[in-house]
């Protein structure tokens, strides 16, 4: 067995991954399908018997777990009962610790009072609402199903059921996107008093929607300068309203940041668990199979590749191997992404045996030269000027396994 996150006071993060939607957004490259929803009672049955697989042969090798994440696709399509039994399973299989943060992403205009009230009553801790933007233009650009007094009333039912982590999701940068059209979405927010924002910058993926149009002249590709501006508006309005920008896309009130993200931040292990899903465990990064029904049917056998090869249940479609070189360019990038925690220097060395300088001394040096990063009190930071370009900083840390 790998000696690497191989420890029983390991914490771990679980990530369950509900791919059913009823349309598909424009932008979206998750493993996500629509027409599918007769499969969601057998494929409940998958996730529940494939945790229970991952819990016999793993458990043993971490603490109780100490986030739950439930994405998608859109998991506010399950019921509450669902919800409710998804959360039993990982308490039974993980014992998910009393307190942790259990997230669960909402599409506005999936919920009533009642659900909302159903779902705190299911342990549901944290609520993230897609959002998108206040302009039902971009809404329908983007394929959203629902409006914006649609995710208002959304909001206000949240908070109603007495929900006080409530996170949005926005996107900027979209193609016929106004400087002056996404402030309006920004203040628009601000007046909802959330307390969590997170702030993408639309990037087109491969085989969505919106990249075949801009292939084919339908729309203007982003702006990437207009972009930047619409960044630096971000982080000038939110942190006049109070917000820490504490990762590069997110920013939160105090105490509100996300605790399941930051384990993905610091490179700590995290198991996935559903169709498409990611983990990474056991230094191997780890895939399951895509199809809905592959995954119900392969979820139905019995056999499974030992664990020692990464593959922790019989649903896994591919892994790769992580070595220590890898798992040390992955926490210092990860890590650059936590703006107020940054790479310490001593929690590296303790971690690897060896000083983030004796490992990428020659990559540093010339980034604090020309201001992209920073050192205090022996801790690597991103400087401010990095922001907008810090995959340029991040790709010179990369190495391969």
């Amino acid at each position: 067995m790998p000696q690497r996150f191989a420890s029983p006071s390991t914490s771990v993060s679980l990530y369950i991954h509900i791919p059913f939607c009823q349309t598909k957004c424009s932008y979206c490259a998750f493993n996500t399908y629509t027409g599918l929803d007769h499969l969601m009672s057998p494929y409940l049955a998958a996730l529940s018997r494939e945790m229970r697989h991952i819990a016999k042969n793993a458990r043993a090798f971490f603490a109780p777990a100490r986030t739950l994440f439930l994405g998608g696709g859109t998991p506010s399509l399950l019921s509450s009962s669902q919800v409710a039994r998804v959360i039993d399973d990982a308490r039974e299989c993980f014992k998910l610790a009393a307190g942790s943060e259990i997230t669960l992403e909402a599409n506005p205009g999936d919920g009533t009072l009642e659900r909302f009230r159903a779902l705190k009553d299911a342990g549901v801790t944290r609520i993230s609402i897609g959002v998108q933007s206040a302009h039902e233009r971009d809404l329908a650009l983007f394929r959203r199903r629902h409006s914006f007094d649609d995710a208002r009333a959304t909001f206000e039912m949240a908070r109603a059921a007495g929900f006080d982590n409530v996170s949005v999701d926005l996107i900027y940068g979209a193609p016929h996107q106004t400087l002056d059209e996404w402030a309006v979405t920004l203040e628009a927010i601000l007046a909802w008093q959330p307390d969590h924002v997170s702030l993408y910058s639309l990037s087109l993926e491969e085989n969505t929607i919106m990249t075949r149009q801009v292939r084919d002249g339908g729309l203007p590709a982003p702006d990437s300068d207009l972009a930047a501006d619409m960044y630096d508006l971000c982080c000038e309005r939110l942190e006049r309203a109070g917000f820490g920008h504490y990762e590069i896309s997110n920013w939160a009130k105090p105490g509100r940041e996300c605790v399941h993200n930051r384990q993905y931040w610091l490179n700590l292990p995290f198991l996935g668990f559903g169709a498409g899903a990611h983990g990474y465990a056991f230094d191997q990064r780890y895939w399951n199979v895509n199809p809905i029904p592959d995954y119900i049917q392969r979820m139905r056998g019995s056999t499974s590749l030992p664990i020692r090869e990464g593959c922790l249940s019989p649903v896994v479609d591919g892994s790769e191997a992580v070595d220590k070189l890898a798992e040390m360019s992955d926490t210092v990038i990860l890590g650059l992404r936590l703006l107020n925690e940054g790479v310490s220097d001593s929690d590296f060395e303790q971690r690897f045996g060896i000083s983030l300088d004796g490992v990428f001394g020659e990559v540093i040096a010339p980034l604090e030269e020309i201001g992209l990063l920073r050192r205090d009190n022996n801790t690597l930071y991103l400087t401010p000027r990095a922001y907008l370009v810090s995959n340029q900083v991040f790709y010179r840390f990369a190495r391969d396994s």
